[in-house]
């Protein structure tokens, strides 16, 4: 299956370390998946086709159901009769193109019938949301892949194919010769994508309107790697819409890159709202004031939570607390070994506890374990039943 490119992204913040998200990326993708043969497995089907806004599934069709339907709740009720119905007559003349193709494919290829093939399909595009409300468009995606390697894909910028395999040189150079395609394509991403995902932001935004949300902010310590320092972290949560203003001051001051300040930048949670963590490292007998300073369009003023010097996995009293405790532990263990030899010589006897002679010493009866809700003699439950 397609395989999409990992993307790394590098983090950047001012000297003054203050990470202010000004803007939002959202995207529009469709995703089209043919197979050379059924599977004959629940739920994989021949073909299947489903829209992606901002990752979420939006739309599906399947070779089984032959139907385009809405996976969003405001999709339903936005979007008029005549846009399913279109929008199925779509789907299957898209599912007839890929059973035609993914036969050449598998032809040019090489390949023989008996093994199940893959030809998959992506397109859409991803825009930028400043600040103002304005949008940017930032790029388009027109790609093809077969099982699971790049096959095709549109180089938006300078409006032709590129073919990274061979067996794509003969479609690069007839999509190519066709410039009123390359045309098309490129309108579609930069434009015909863009205005749906436009329209799909302002249906969305209607019926889920996220309230804001003020962030919650703490400040710790543990230990770091170089002997005798801590890392000491800030960290911001909860808070919607994301633009926040960060900052670790030292004795009022705000610390910079320079001063080894590291950032998360602007994270997402899984309730739709943000985090975002700056951690610095500093010696561990450091008696300087440390704050954590954060900034959010929902607080009256900035929130600043003071550091109290306190390291959470350093050597400190909670070693200590841990060590007694494994000592207790092993004084425990020892006793019970001690009463188990002197009951097993008879010099102690305990009152219901009787022993038996075994080949391999002493066994206890009428002392019962539990195995899957039963009663049993054995220790260890049965893996295989």
């Amino acid at each position: 299956m397609y395989r999409p490119n990992l993307m790394f992204f590098v983090l950047y913040f001012s000297l003054e370390c203050i990470c202010r998200s000004q803007s939002d990326i959202y995207s529009l993708n469709y995703i089209y998946t043919s197979l050379s043969k059924p599977l004959e497995l629940p739920g994989i089907h021949e073909f299947t086709a489903m829209g992606l806004m901002n990752n979420q599934q939006i739309d599906y069709y399947d070779s089984v159901a032959k139907k385009k339907i809405p996976k969003q709740a405001w999709m339903r009720e936005k979007l008029p009769a005549d846009y399913w119905d279109k929008g199925t007559q779509s789907r299957k003349s898209k599912e007839q193109w890929f059973k035609v193709n993914v036969d050449i494919l598998m032809k040019r290829m090489m390949h023989n019938s008996t093994d199940v093939h893959i030809l998959q399909w992506k397109h859409g595009c991803e825009i930028d949301q400043q600040s103002d409300g304005t949008l940017k468009f930032i790029k388009g995606t027109d790609q093809y892949s077969y099982d699971g390697d790049d096959f095709l894909a549109f180089d938006d910028a300078n409006m032709q194919w590129v073919a990274p395999v061979v067996q794509a040189q003969p479609t690069k150079r007839k999509w190519d010769g066709v410039q009123i395609l390359n045309q098309y394509t490129k309108g579609y991403l930069e434009k015909e994508c863009v205005d749906w995902l436009s329209k799909f932001m302002k249906y969305e935004d209607k019926e889920f309107s996220r309230a804001d949300s003020p962030p919650r902010v703490y400040e710790f310590a543990k230990k770091a790697k170089t002997a005798g320092h801590v890392r000491l972290t800030c960290m911001a949560t909860g808070f919607y819409p994301k633009d926040v203003i960060m900052q670790i001051k030292k004795n009022g001051v705000p610390l910079t890159e320079r001063d080894g300040v590291q950032s998360t930048g602007v994270l997402p949670n899984d309730d739709d709202t943000y985090q975002i963590r700056m951690s610095v490292q500093i010696p561990e007998a450091d008696k300087e004031t440390y704050e954590c300073y954060v900034d959010h369009r929902t607080l009256k003023k900035p929130i600043v939570v003071k550091w109290d010097g306190e390291c959470c996995d350093c050597s400190s009293g909670t070693a200590v607390v841990i060590g007694a405790v494994i000592a207790i532990i092993v004084v425990l263990i020892l006793i019970s070994v001690v009463l188990f030899v002197l009951h097993k010589s008879g010099t102690i006897v305990f009152p219901g506890l009787k022993t038996t002679a075994t080949g391999n010493g002493v066994a206890f009866s009428g002392v019962n374990t539990l195995e899957y809700g039963k009663a049993t003699k054995s220790v260890m439950p049965q893996l295989i039943k």
